[in-house]
């Protein structure tokens, strides 16, 4: 079925909101302004233009998938900006088209510098005699034996094009004999780019580089010997990613998202990239048995999926990459030797507050879990589990600690978007180790970040915590900015003893001292909070810092406080649909996007003024937005020390000054890049502080 992309007369838009799906295509061209950007190392700006090819990917496997799923329903609900589904993928296709001018533009820019660094992506037209034989022979040896070409005529039905996969369309001699008389029949195979080799094929070690495809097409014929190739080209299917659960049907949660991964599988095409030499006639094939929509149909004149430029990332050529930021140990959970304190004496005397990737993951969370493992007067652990790394020391930790006859429960949300089959893979382990394992609550993803250690300590029971604002994933915290908060303050201990209660079984808590939990109180909270600083007028104030501002209701609670005239900071990384600087509704109310080498990932509140003593400094899981209100489980808490709570202010207002790698948002004139003026990098200068922080501790060691 197609669908068609006319505009709708009736529809409407608002002039209070910026739709979220144009918002998140305006964060994709940050992230090319940075591809773009001459003053970093040749191979920092691929690896933004990968990021951008990552980001793209999954924006059409989710955002616009959900689009057409409410078009061909038929659904007339609009979006927040008044725009029906049909106006939102009109909208979008004009901001794809505008992108893609320009990542067609800046491919030829960076094969140019890549080239004078000594790295040259080449096509196989471009080799020379040896290097083809070279290629040759690789392709006899590594790569031909794992190909499989698939036949596409009248006896062969149209094979299954797997999600995000790259693909040769190989068109064979289409004049066969029938009756004597000679027909035209259109006879196509189609040959899979394996994922399992690299992309790009080095020659020998010259840094010469050949893409794979094009080493597959120059040695088609043999796929196919007595057999006329009439043209090769190269496609690549992009599929409805997105799980819709019934969970109210299902008896086991963690069966029905297996089931529903394999469904994933199969979701409806929502994008055909193709080569720009395609064929009509393979074009037409491809767009009739995909049942696509010819608007949904992208030509690129450079290599498809350039999320694979990763493997060119990964080459070993530091002076084409940003540094990255030192990560030093915490200094408050490690001796002046460096070596690694006892984490349950240091909390007994205080609060510590970590911030990755500054700072060790390995030296603090993971340092938390392995001690309390292994501690004989640890009882028990209880942990969240949202995503995780594959080689992740914290699930070893809690497999020993139920060897060792601790009681261990977990939640592992296995509906994570993208990581369900590695969620469901650890929850398996853990089982099978002895651990409780929770898959989640029916009809909510759990999303915050908690550990709960219970300790015997003489005739007491002491409870240590962890919270977090990111994921307990030791791969993402060396290059994501995310805060950790450790604690033993009773209140802490008693709240998440009654939320781990609340996700295991069937407590349902009236309120908690110190955290608060969304669906249920998060919403109502940042509310109160919003509006007691505009009772304050302009003595307000409110900074907040998120990845993405979309829900409506908290987007007028802010406008109505900017009325009011409360001052109020927004630092959004990512979508951000609300409009800055509208006379009458947002004059006071401004919002920069930090993108850079670290993904800023902390959620960050404060409320107060004038009084700095007086602001009130929250840490966080949940986003503004309404998936994160309503639909999930999260955690707002509030840091009670005076150090940890300057330590973050302090944070915000370097954020603030930065105008190295800053855009801020206008109403008129969307983002736009801040003119450097102080030369403020602020991801540098926070690896500098942690750096210096911990040479200090070394230098107080010396003396």
């Amino acid at each position: 079925m197609e669908i068609s992309y006319q505009s709708d007369p009736d529809s409407s838009g608002s002039a209070r909101f910026t739709n979220r799906e144009l918002s998140w295509l305006q964060f994709a061209s940050r992230l090319l302004d940075l591809a773009y950007d001459e003053t970093l190392p040749t191979l920092e700006r691929l690896k933004f233009l990968a990021i951008f090819y990552q980001g793209l990917d999954e924006f059409f496997q989710v955002r616009i998938a959900g689009l057409k799923d409410q078009l061909a329903a038929h659904h007339r609900l609009l979006s927040p900006d008044g725009r029906t589904p049909r106006e939102q993928l009109q909208s979008v296709k004009v901001d794809l088209d505008k992108l893609f001018i320009r990542v067609h533009a800046l491919w030829g820019e960076l094969c140019g510098d890549l080239e004078r660094a000594g790295i040259e992506i080449i096509g196989v037209r471009d080799t020379s005699r040896e290097e083809r034989a070279f290629l040759r022979r690789s392709f006899a040896d590594e790569i031909y034996p794992i190909l499989t070409p698939l036949a596409i005529d009248p006896s062969h039905p149209f094979p299954y094009i797997s999600n995000l996969s790259l693909n040769l369309a190989v068109r064979i001699d289409n004049v066969v004999q029938i009756d004597s008389s000679d027909r035209s029949e259109l006879k196509i195979a189609r040959v899979k780019v394996p994922p399992i080799v690299n992309r790009f094929v080095e020659l020998g070690t010259s840094g010469r580089f050949v893409p794979l495809e094009e080493i597959i097409a120059d040695n088609v014929h043999m796929l196919f010997p007595n057999v006329e190739v009439v043209s090769t080209s190269y496609f690549r299917v992009t599929r409805n990613a997105d799980i819709i659960l019934e969970e109210g049907e299902a008896d086991d949660l963690l069966e029905l998202v297996a089931t529903e991964l394999r469904r994933r599988r199969f979701g409806r095409a929502v994008r055909l990239e193709v080569s720009t030499d395609t064929d009509a006639d393979v074009a037409e094939l491809l767009i009739r048995e995909l049942d696509i929509h010819p608007d949904d149909v992208y030509r690129s004149a450079i290599p498809l999926g350039l999320d694979a430029l990763w493997d060119l990332y990964r080459l070993d050529r530091p002076e084409l990459k940003s540094p990255q930021p030192p990560t030093v140990p915490p200094v408050e959970l490690v001796d002046q030797a460096g070596d690694t304190l006892d984490v349950f004496t240091i909390l007994k005397d205080r609060d510590v507050l970590v911030h990755h990737p500054y700072e060790s993951f390995s030296l603090s969370v993971e340092s938390f879990i392995a001690q309390a493992a292994r501690d004989p007067d640890v009882l028990a652990i209880k942990q969240t589990l949202y995503r995780t790394s594959g080689d992740s020391t914290i699930v070893n930790s809690l497999v020993e600690a139920a060897e060792r006859g601790k009681q261990v429960a977990v939640l592992v949300e296995v509906k994570a978007r993208f990581d369900e089959l590695a969620n469901i893979t650890w929850a398996k382990t853990l089982e099978e180790a002895g651990v409780h394992v929770v898959y989640g609550l029916v009809g909510l993803k759990t999303h915050l970040k908690a550990i709960l250690v219970v300790r015997k300590e003489g005739e007491s029971l002491v409870r240590y915590c962890h919270l977090g604002t990111g994921n307990y994933n030791a791969r993402t915290a060396k290059s994501y900015e995310d805060f950790g908060f450790l604690t033993s303050r009773q209140a802490f201990g008693e709240d998440l003893t009654e939320v781990f209660n609340m996700l295991t079984g069937f407590s349902d808590p009236e309120r908690y001292q110190r955290l608060v939990l969304a669906p249920r109180f998060l919403r109502s909270y940042l509310s109160e909070l919003i509006d007691a600083e505009g009772r304050k007028g302009e003595q307000g104030r409110i900074v907040i810092k998120v990845n993405g501002l979309v829900d409506p209701e908290m987007i007028d609670q802010l406008y109505r406080a900017s009325q009011a005239g409360v001052e109020i900071d927004l630092i959004v990384r990512g979508i951000c649909s609300l409009r800055p600087g509208i006379a009458g509704l947002s004059e006071s109310i401004r919002v920069r996007s930090i993108v850079g080498s670290v993904l800023e990932h902390s959620r960050i509140y404060c409320f107060g003024g004038p009084d700095p003593l007086a602001t009130k400094v929250f840490l966080s899981s949940a986003d503004l937005m309404t998936r994160n209100l309503d639909r999930r489980v999260e955690v707002l808490f509030p840091l009670e020390s005076n150090a940890l709570r300057d330590r973050v202010l302090e944070f915000l207002d370097l954020e603030l000054a930065d105008d190295q790698r800053s855009w801020t948002l206008t109403a008129e004139h969307g983002w736009q890049r801040v003119v450097a003026t102080k030369g403020v990098n602020a991801q540098e200068l926070l690896g500098v502080a942690a750096f210096e922080r911990s040479r200090a501790r070394s230098d107080r060691r010396v003396l």
